[in-house]
C-alpha cells in the first residue's frame, strides 16, 4: 500500500510541476506581446509552443518508462527546468535583443520548457504499473486530475505574481519551484513492482506470475517498437487518440487561448482574465477528472465519453452566440465539465483496450492527443483574424461532434462483444 501511495503521489507531484508549462505564456503574453509588437497569430503561436514538445515527446518518453522506470520523469523535469532558465535569460536581455530574435528565443526555450508537459503520458504508464485494471479509473483520475490543476493554479497566480514580482522574477520563482519539486521527486519516487522483481533476478515470466498473485494485470512491454506498433494498428486506440485530441488537447488550447479571448473580446482586466481562465475553466476541468475516473470504473468509459462530448458541444455553441461575460462564463463551465469528464473517460479505456501495450498506447493517445494544444490556438487565431472571436469556437463544435460519434461506436462495439 505504501508503494502504491508513493508511486501515485510522486508521479502526481512531478506531473503537476511539469504540466504547469501549459500556462507558460498564457498570461505573460499580455505583457510580452505589446513589448515585442506581436500580432494575434504570433501571440497564438507563443502560447501554444510549449505543447509542441509537450505533445510529441510523450510518445518516446512513455515508451522509455518500460526501460528507465522512475528516472524517465526526472529527465523530463530537468529539461523543463533548462527551458525555464532560458526564458529568464531572454527576458533579462529583452531590451537589448531585436524583437524577432527575442521572439524566436522565447519560442525555442518555451518548447524546451514544454518537455515537462510530456510527463503526462510517461506518468500514466508509470502509475498504471502500480494498479490493476479495475482501479485504473481511480488511479489515473487522481494522477491526471490533481496534476492537471497546475495550469489553472498558475494562470490564476501569475497576474498577482506579475504585479508584485515583475515579469522576470515571476519566472525565477517558477523555476525555483520546479527545482524544489525535482529534488523532492528524486527522494520519494520508487520504481513499480515489476521493476523491483526484475532487479532481484527474477525472469519476466516469474515476475509476471508474482504480479498476478498480487492482483496486478498490467505488465511493461519487453519491446518498445512492438508496443507502439500494436497501438497504431489498434483502431480503438486511434479512436481514443482523436477523442483525447478534442478533450485534453482542447483543454490545453483553451487554457492558452482564454486569456486572449477574455481580454481581446470582452475586455476584462488581466487579473480577471487569469481568474476566469485559471479557476473557472482550467481548475474545474482538472478536478472534475478525479470523480469522473471513479465513475468511469463503474459505468464504463464509453458512456462517460458520450456524456462529456455532448456537454462540450453545448458549451461551444453557447460561446458562438455569447456577447456578455455571464453567458461566456456559462459556456466556459460547460466546456470545462465536458473536457474534464472526457479526459477521465478516455484514459480509463486505454489500459482496457491495450492491456499488453500500455506504454505505446499511452504515448500515442497522450502524445498525438495533446497535439490539440499546439494546433488549435493558431487555428482559432486565424479564424478570429479573418472573422470574429466567437466563430473560433466552431472548431470545438466540429471536433466535439466527431468525438461523440467515435464514442458511440466504441459503446456499440463493446455491447456486441458482451452479448
Amino acid at each position: 500500500m505504501i508503494g502504491l501511495n508513493r508511486g501515485l503521489g510522486s508521479s502526481t507531484l512531478a506531473f503537476f510541476a511539469g504540466f504547469s508549462a501549459v500556462a507558460l505564456f498564457g498570461i505573460t503574453v499580455l505583457r510580452i506581446g505589446p513589448e515585442l509588437h506581436l500580432s494575434l497569430v504570433e501571440k497564438s503561436w507563443l502560447v501554444a509552443i510549449p505543447t509542441l514538445t509537450g505533445a510529441f515527446l510523450r510518445i518516446p518518453f512513455s515508451l522509455m518508462v518500460d526501460k528507465w522506470g522512475r528516472i524517465t520523469l526526472l529527465i523530463q523535469l530537468l529539461l523543463g527546468l533548462l527551458g525555464q532558465v532560458g526564458i529568464v535569460t531572454v527576458l533579462e536581455n529583452l531590451s537589448a535583443l531585436p524583437h524577432q530574435q527575442a521572439y524566436f528565443l522565447l519560442l525555442l526555450f518555451g518548447a524546451l520548457a514544454g518537455t515537462g508537459i510530456s510527463t503526462f503520458s510517461s506518468g500514466i504508464t508509470y502509475v498504471s504499473y502500480f494498479f490493476p485494471q479495475r482501479r485504473q479509473g481511480y488511479a489515473l483520475g487522481v494522477f491526471a486530475g490533481f496534476g492537471n490543476s497546475a495550469p489553472g493554479i498558475f494562470t490564476s497566480v501569475l497576474p498577482l505574481a506579475l504585479s508584485y514580482l515583475g515579469l522576470i522574477y515571476s519566472y525565477v520563482a517558477w523555476a525555483t519551484f520546479l527545482l524544489i519539486v525535482i529534488v523532492v521527486y528524486f527522494i520519494i519516487s520508487i520504481d513499480p513492482p515489476y521493476f523491483k522483481l526484475v532487479k532481484t533476478g527474477k525472469t519476466r515470466l516469474e515476475a509476471e506470475s508474482e504480479l498476478r498473485s498480487m492482483g496486478l494485470d498490467i505488465i511493461p512491454s519487453t519491446n518498445l517498437v512492438s508496443s507502439l506498433r500494436s497501438s497504431f494498428k489498434n483502431t480503438k486506440v486511434l479512436f481514443l487518440t482523436f477523442m483525447y485530441f478534442t478533450s485534453f488537447g482542447g483543454f490545453e488550447a483553451l487554457t492558452e487561448w482564454f486569456p486572449i479571448y477574455w481580454k481581446g473580446f470582452l475586455n476584462v482586466s488581466p487579473v480577471e482574465a487569469g481568474l476566469l481562465t485559471g479557476v473557472v475553466y482550467s481548475l474545474l476541468t482538472a478536478l472534475i477528472r478525479v470523480p469522473s475516473g471513479l465513475i468511469s470504473d463503474k459505468l464504463g468509459g464509453e458512456l462517460m465519453s458520450i456524456l462529456s462530448f455532448s456537454v462540450l458541444i453545448a458549451g461551444s455553441l453557447i460561446f458562438i452566440f455569447a456577447r456578455s461575460v455571464p453567458t461566456a462564463v456559462l459556456a466556459e463551465i460547460l466546456m470545462a465539465m465536458g473536457m474534464g469528464i472526457g479526459n477521465g473517460a478516455v484514459f480509463k479505456m486505454v489500459p482496457e483496450y491495450a492491456p499488453r501495450s500500455v506504454s505505446g498506447a499511452s504515448g500515442l493517445v497522450g502524445g498525438l492527443g495533446s497535439a490539440g494544444g499546439l494546433m488549435i490556438p493558431p487555428v482559432m487565431g486565424y479564424i478570429t483574424s479573418d472573422f470574429a472571436y466567437p466563430l473560433a469556437f466552431l472548431v470545438f463544435t466540429s471536433i466535439g461532434l466527431a468525438s461523440l460519434i467515435l464514442s458511440v461506436r466504441l459503446l456499440k462495439s463493446k455491447e456486441v462483444v458482451e452479448r
